[in-house]
This record gives structure tokens, sequence and C-alpha cells, in this order.
């Protein structure tokens, strides 16, 4: 199971800002009453006019404009305040070149320009630009600037740009100083999935959800993280949790169904195929193919045949090995071995070197009684290492049947050496009793 939601979440969910609650234009139209004492001043035919348009900027920037355009007109080298003011007319009627250039004026000559910094910052955020926003959010902060969402700006500049490490502090003074805001939280935990930090995770996974029962999302990404952290019966657990509240859909029922096919859990994991065939009407190839392989392992036939019939004609190429193939277990598990071999064949002209499909053909001809051909497909098996164990045991059944009790037991070390088995070295105990004593 992938961490899907929150790789697929990643970085598409800020196109543009943290979201809806995070308006780059308000962060603009609000920076433009001055900070006494610790930034520039205007002169006082700038105030006079600053004074006439600042109700303007929000409401009618392209007027504000002007107006402001004029007074540079008359004086080609406003204060770095009014470069500002004008920045912020220029960033409001959408202009962001201009909007740009006032605001590099304005830090040019007045270094320490706490929100010049800061709203050159904004206005790269909203041009994606996020490695030029990252020096100027940087510098906002080191200036003063403890607001939470320059904190979390910076952090989502950082992580656009790749620098987990850094967007994590970032994020966590985001959140330190705004704990109850969504999005830094959010952030955050897309490091920490990301980075694989499931244990934090799980953390701040359980916090949303106590904050947020209600969205389903943050059900299914810590049921990923205990998938991940090899818990997948919790993951079940918290799965089912999340449907009986009715607050899971389509994706719960799919991670269910496939938990309950790797823990084998038969009749489970076919009710959930099922529900999830409702609830999609219908399913991709990859899903009905795990599907027909659950209803062989129940030997539930028919059903079995209706799946993989409902296939037949539309098939992708991408696929068709994995259809033949599972077609093939079909008829092997009803003991149809001719037809079994011939499916077999069917995907060895497509992949010769195809190791399951060479076992089937294997396992076909030893049905068949055929032990030489059932040999050379076994050989050629264990030469492939996907199937290398299964067909060490099958040559090893081969050549225990032949009384070559020797080679039997060059297969059955060799398989162990693959996959551990105590029931295994027990067998493989009993066949070294039938081995000639050693000569002295």
């Amino acid at each position: 199971m992938k961490l899907r939601r929150w790789l697929c979440l990643v970085l598409l969910a800020l196109p543009l800002c943290a979201s809806a609650k995070l308006d780059p234009k308000r962060i603009i139209n609000e920076s433009n009453a001055f900070l006494k004492d610790r930034e520039p001043e205007m002169t006082d035919e700038e105030n006079a006019l600053y004074d006439r348009v600042v109700a303007m900027l929000a409401i009618q920037p392209q007027f504000a404009i002007k107006l402001l355009e004029g007074m540079v007109a008359e004086n080609q080298r406003p204060s770095p305040a009014f470069s500002f003011i004008l920045g912020n007319a220029y960033y409001a009627s959408g202009d962001y070149a201009q909007a740009e250039a006032r605001y590099r004026d304005a830090v040019t000559r007045f270094p320490s320009f706490l929100r010049a910094w800061n709203n050159l910052g904004v206005l790269y955020y909203s041009e994606q630009k996020f490695d030029a926003a990252i020096p100027c959010f940087s510098q906002s902060i080191a200036l003063g600037d403890r607001d939470p969402t320059t904190f979390g700006l910076l952090g989502y500049s950082l992580e656009k740009s790749g620098n987990d490490i850094a967007a994590e502090v970032a994020y966590l003074q985001a959140v330190a100083a705004a704990p109850d805001d969504r999005d830094w939280t959010e952030g955050l935990l897309r490091i920490y999935l990301a980075s694989g930090l499931y244990t934090r995770a799980e953390v701040l996974l359980k916090a949303m959800i106590k904050a947020y029962p209600s969205d389903g999302e943050f059900w299914l990404e810590e049921a990923d993280v205990l998938i991940n952290t090899d818990r997948k019966l919790e993951a079940m657990g918290l799965l089912e949790q999340a449907q009986a509240l009715g607050i899971a859909g389509e994706d719960a029922t799919e991670d269910l169904a496939d938990l309950y096919a790797q823990e084998h859990l038969v009749p489970e994991a076919i009710a959930a195929y099922r529900k999830l065939m409702v609830q999609q009407r219908g399913l991709g190839e990859q899903k009905l193919l795990e599907f027909a392989q659950i209803l062989i392992a129940d030997h539930q036939w028919a059903d079995a045949a209706s799946v993989l019939d409902g296939l037949a004609a539309g098939i992708s190429a991408e696929r068709k090995v994995a259809y033949l193939q599972t077609r093939a277990d079909w008829l092997m598990g009803q003991q149809k071995w001719p037809e079994a071999l011939a499916q077999a064949r069917a995907i060895l002209r497509l992949a010769p070197m195809n190791g399951t499909a060479l076992v089937t053909e294997g396992k076909a001809y030893a049905a068949q009684g055929d032990r030489a051909r059932a040999q050379i497909a076994f050989e050629a098996a264990y030469q492939v290492p996907d199937t290398a164990y299964q067909a060490s045991i099958e040559l090893a059944n081969i050549e225990l049947k032949n009384r070559h009790y020797d080679k039997t037991v060059g297969y059955l070390e060799k398989a162990l050496t693959l996959q551990r088995s105590a029931a295994l070295e027990s067998y493989l105990a009993q066949i070294r009793t039938l081995l000639p004593p050693a000569k002295g």
C-alpha cells in the first residue's frame, strides 16, 4: 500500500496559497499601515497623497495607481515607504512585475523594512517562485516577524524547494504559534510522511482525527502509516471503525479488501471486493484480477469465471500475462491440466522466461505423468529469481520420486537458502536419512 493520498495531496493541495484562509492579497492590503519607529517614513507630500488613496488601494487599485504614479512623476526618487505602498497598489492590480520592482527598491534602500521583505516573499509565493520567496521570508523573520503565517509560508516554500529539514523547523514554529491552524499541521504531516517519519506522523494524525473526526482522509492516512510500520491488523481495525462511523468511502473499502487478501481472510476480502464493485460500478483490471484470485482461493469457480470472462474481451496488453496466469490458476484449481498447460504456453509465447508460467507448465506436465518435461520446465523456472524457491521444491519432489536422494537434498538445501522453514528443515532431515552412508 502506498502512501498515496498524502503523496497525492503532497504538494498539490496548495498550488498558490496554503489554504482558502490564506489570501496573499489580504496580507498585502493589511500591510498598508506603517509600523511607527521601525520603518521608513514618507515625506509630507507623500503622506498627503497617501491619506487620499489608502482607502482606494483595496477597492480601486487602478485609480490609486494613477494618483500614486502622478506623485512619482513629480519626484523621481520617492521614499522607500512610498515605493512600498506603490508596490501594494501594483500587487492589488495584478501587475506583479511592477510590484516586485517597487518592493525591491524599498528593501534595497531600507534593508530593515520588515513588511516590504514579507510582501516581496508573498509576491514570489503567489507566483510559485518558491526559491525566491525563501530569503524574503527568512529576512522578515530575522527582522522580528513572528507571525505564524510567515513561518508557514516559509515552511511551504522550503518544502516545495526540496529542503524538508528546514521546512520541518519552519512548520514547527508555525504550529507552535498557531496550534489550531490546520494548514501548517498538514504541511508538517506531509514532511513526516514523505520522509518516512511514521512515528511523528502518527502522533499528528491522531491529533487531526480527534480535531476533525469526520474527515476520512486522516483515517486513511493513519491506516497507511500502520501498514507501513507492519501493523496491518491495527490498520484493518481502524478502517473498519471508519466504515462503521460512515466516514470512509471507496478508498477505505479498497484498502480493506487488499488487507484482507494479504492476511488470507478470504470471506472478508470477497465481501469487500463485492462492495467495492458496487461502489465503483466496475473495478479496474488489476483489482478484478485480484478479486478473481481470491475467488479461486475460495474455490468459487463460477464467480471467478464470471470475473475472468468479463475481462477477456477488453484486457489490456499490460495485463495480458496476468490475466492468462489467473485463468491458468483457475484451471489448475479444477485440475484441468491440458487447458492450464495451454494457458502457460500462451504466456511463454509472450514472455519466454516468465517464472510463474514455467512453474505452471511444470505442474501441468507432472500432473499428467510427464516427469521429463516437467523437470525441464522446473529447471527453467529455477533460473528465475522470483520462482527459484518454488522450482527447488518441485525439482526436489521429482528427484525424490526418481530416488535421486542426493539431488533431492541439494534442491532442498537451495530452497532453505532462499526461505527458511522449520517444516522444510524437518523434511530435509528425513531425506538425509535415505542417503547411503559416507565411505570411510
